[in-house]
């Protein structure tokens, strides 16, 4: 099956590149920069595009066909993972190719296959290089327990800052790390840590099961690549409380949602005992948006954090999350209990630091009035 597919085969025409292959595709990546080039999509009746600085970017060339979509997608595909897209319609792998991992998923929709392409760098960032509007990551890879959740909507880049705390903790301790991904994205290096990546679906039937069986495993610091469900969430918290450093993604766009979306996924009956495990589990919350730069060069992150000191904690325990935000807006010292910023606040620092234009803070703003506000104090 595979030889029916070569990746190497000059699949799709062009008006100024002449013929492409799925390989020339993604070697675009690798020339622009995966930081500028962040994916690449395709589907049945429309030309492949890339997603450059955040906007879509069509090549010029015919509409892709469902012959054509086959022979640039199915290369990418182990023989295991097409014969789960015939039953599943869906599926998630990861293709390496040069110095770039590529995370897959292919999917059935009205027109027939399509594709999402995500390049992540196999170079993984220094935490210097990141973006932190403070130092507060000096302290999470000091930590020994607790949660630490990176959010944020697709692409803001929650996977990049993770790697890099892991990254910069395997450099510096003898511990034992494990992840379980879906799938897998940076690979890290072995340093002075011992460190084992495991992928759902080739290694661990699901998150819940990966972590079940992570924890007769010894490790010190737990990767889980995103909590998807309650039992995730449940076993996530529990790993947090005794005595593990754990890290976690979700999907949502601020500090006081993410504590929200995490009550969500518990009846109601069972709230108050999740929201009591959350105020002495979690140790941070980073919530982050990749935004443009002035100069048009990329995107940079603006953050949002979140360091659940005692009166944080408290306002979890007792389900007053909406109070959460003040002690972002006044926790912002640097002390190891503060350390706090809202993302209005980091944006505004970008503004006023010439890196961000101040209609394009506006429009990644969660709080405009808040966001306005810290101008006008700046």
């Amino acid at each position: 099956m595979a030889e029916e597919y070569p990746a190497s085969a000059k699949i799709y025409p062009t008006a100024e590149q002449g013929n492409l292959s799925i390989l020339d595709m993604l070697d675009y990546f690798e020339k622009h920069g995966a930081l500028r080039v962040s994916d690449l999509h395709i589907k049945v009746g429309a030309p492949p595009a890339y997603r450059i600085d955040g906007g879509l970017v069509k090549l010029k060339g015919p509409n892709v066909t469902p012959e054509m979509t086959k022979q640039l997608i199915y290369p990418l595909l182990r023989e295991e993972t097409r014969q789960k897209l015939r039953t599943r319609h869906s599926v998630d792998c990861s293709y390496r190719v040069g110095s770039l991992q590529f995370r897959i998923n292919i999917f059935r929709e009205n027109d027939g296959l399509a594709a999402a392409i995500r390049a992540l760098s196999m170079d993984i960032p220094s935490l210097e290089d990141i973006g932190f509007p403070n130092d507060v990551w000096a302290d999470i890879i000091g930590r020994k327990h607790g949660l630490v959740l990176v959010t944020g909507i697709t692409g803001a880049g929650k996977s990049t800052t993770i790697a890099s705390l892991v990254h910069r903790i395997s450099e510096k301790s003898a511990c034992r790390i494990m992840s379980v991904e879906d799938p897998i994205e940076y690979l890290f290096p072995q340093k002075y840590s011992i460190i084992s990546q495991r992928e759902v679906g080739r290694d661990v039937k699901s998150f819940h099961d990966g972590l079940k069986e992570m924890l007769r495993q010894d490790p010190d610091i737990i990767f889980v690549g995103e909590m998807r469900d309650a039992e995730t969430i449940a076993m996530t918290l529990m790993a947090a409380e005794t005595g593990h450093l754990v890290f976690s993604t979700l999907h949502t766009r601020d500090a006081t949602g993410t504590v929200t979306r995490i009550l969500d996924y518990f009846p109601s009956g069972r709230q108050a005992e999740v929201r009591n495990q959350l105020s002495l589990g979690l140790a941070y919350i980073i919530s982050q948006k990749l935004v443009p730069k002035n100069d048009a060069s990329g995107r940079i992150v603006a953050m949002e954090i979140l360091n659940n000191n005692y009166a944080c904690a408290n306002l979890i325990r007792t389900g007053k999350i909406e109070q959460l935000y003040s002690q972002l807006q006044t926790k912002t010292r640097n002390k190891p209990d503060e350390k706090m910023i809202t993302l209005e606040k980091h944006l505004a620092m970008l503004v006023k630091q010439g890196k961000v234009d101040l209609l394009e803070a506006k429009k990644w703003a969660n709080n405009l009035k808040s966001f306005v506000d810290v101008m006008q104090q700046a």
